[in-house]
């Protein structure tokens, strides 16, 4: 029996005697499955092969990145947010392996898991089991879950505070439980706002941009853009990391918002002529 991932979003299932016929979260339109076909791996394959290996980086006082080389899957980072002395461990990587443990323990170990959105469950309980942590994961997205666990705690409603400083707000868009994490002391007491890609750093860093599905570029309405602003306006921060290291560094929330109106004047036909 293993626990297998699929290779195209590196997300693990249920132990199984085979692999699966397909792979829940890449099989639907707002991901892919591989031109190539469906394969995929385990994270014991991975291992044995020494061919990965996971960079943490520090990026301020309090966080650190945590980041597959080479490339896997999707390729997300994941962060470690250190809050009045509560390590959480935003998004997750599918690599675990010993030398990654033996790090984040010198940085103060990991006390809970949160998700923004099923695309970066990867291989979650294996983290939350080897670190001996909860999960929290909107309980609008559980049917994402595609390996159950006791470790996993459902939240539910708008906002959870996990530890003083350190809220998720529900906002979602690219999925109904879609979810950001307000960091209230990062960038020195200024807030910071960890986004997977529910709201997305584009090329231009002091621009943001929201989709149902970026790989299939299929966008959101103007009003759950709208909606998603709205929400994230009385937030205190001036800072956005999101899931691909790409970082708003200052005036972030004054960016949502003006890429916000952007937005929806382009879907709206009023932004330019073509």
């Amino acid at each position: 029996m293993k626990h297998y991932i699929c290779t195209t979003c590196g997300v693990q299932y249920h132990q199984s005697e085979e692999a699966p016929s397909n792979c829940t979260i890449c099989n639907e339109e707002r991901q892919y499955v591989n031109p190539k076909g469906q394969t995929w791996t385990t994270l014991e394959e991975m291992r044995q092969g020494h061919n990965y290996k996971n960079e943490i980086n520090r990026e301020e006082d309090g966080l650190y990145s945590i980041k597959m080389v080479p490339k896997f899957a999707i390729g997300q980072t994941a962060y470690l947010v250190q809050g009045n002395g509560f390590n959480l461990l935003w998004d997750c990587i599918t690599y675990l392996d010993k030398g990654t443990v033996t790090r984040i323990n010198e940085l103060g170990g990991i006390d809970a898991i949160a998700l923004s959105h099923p695309h970066y469950y990867s291989t979650q309980v294996e983290w939350a089991e080897t670190f001996d942590v909860p999960i929290y994961i909107h309980e609008a997205d559980k049917q994402w879950i595609t390996r159950p666990s006791e470790k996993i705690i459902l939240w539910s409603g708008e906002a959870l505070e996990l530890k003083e400083g350190l809220i998720l707000h529900r906002l979602g868009g690219h999925f109904k439980g879609g979810a950001v994490l307000h960091w209230e002391s990062g960038n020195e007491n200024k807030g910071v706002l960890l986004t997977g890609d529910i709201i997305q750093v584009v090329a231009d860093h002091h621009w943001v941009s929201f989709m149902y599905s970026y790989p299939n570029l299929i966008p959101l309405p103007a009003s759950k853009v709208q909606q998603i602003a709205d929400q994230v306006n009385h937030l205190r921060f001036n800072r956005i990391y999101n899931a691909f290291h790409g970082i708003v560094k200052e005036n972030a929330n004054q960016s949502v918002q003006t890429s916000a109106k952007r937005y929806i004047k382009a879907l709206s036909g009023e932004l330019f002529d073509t």
